[in-house]
């Protein structure tokens, strides 16, 4: 039944990057990163869930602030080295700055960008 976690092509540490892409629209939310146990569980959860790498544990997308992402379907690209997910992103936002999506930053004249607003303060969101 797992024989489709084995086509995914995983690097050195076990993971593979996920793009989260809005389902309706077509726009990129995020890049996250999961292992085999988080793949799985998106598929049987119909949520998504990511490793955090810098945590070193499995997270459930808005756990905490409660913008869960709902998986509508799962790609592996042609080599099988990274997976698209199309989601729909529960509250508008998906990014941990309280933006739509995490690729906020636009390169302009040899500078970095700001075109996303915050949508919700992050403070608000995960009380820090």
């Amino acid at each position: 039944m797992s024989g489709w976690l084995d086509e995914v092509r995983w690097n050195e540490e076990g993971l593979v990057p996920v793009i989260a892409q809005e389902a309706s629209t077509g726009e990129v939310l995020m890049l996250a990163w999961m292992n085999r146990e988080a793949l799985a569980l998106t598929l049987q959860e119909g949520e998504a869930v990511y490793w955090s790498r810098s945590r070193r544990k499995l997270w459930c997308k808005g756990e905490v602030s409660g913008h869960r992402q709902r998986v509508c379907e799962i790609r592996l690209d042609c080599d099988g080295d990274a997976v698209l997910l199309k989601v729909i992103q529960e509250g508008g936002v998906a990014c941990h700055t309280g933006r739509r999506a995490c690729f906020y930053r636009r390169l302009e004249r040899g500078g970095w960008q700001t075109d996303l607003p915050v949508v919700k303060d992050p403070e608000a969101i995960y009380g820090v």
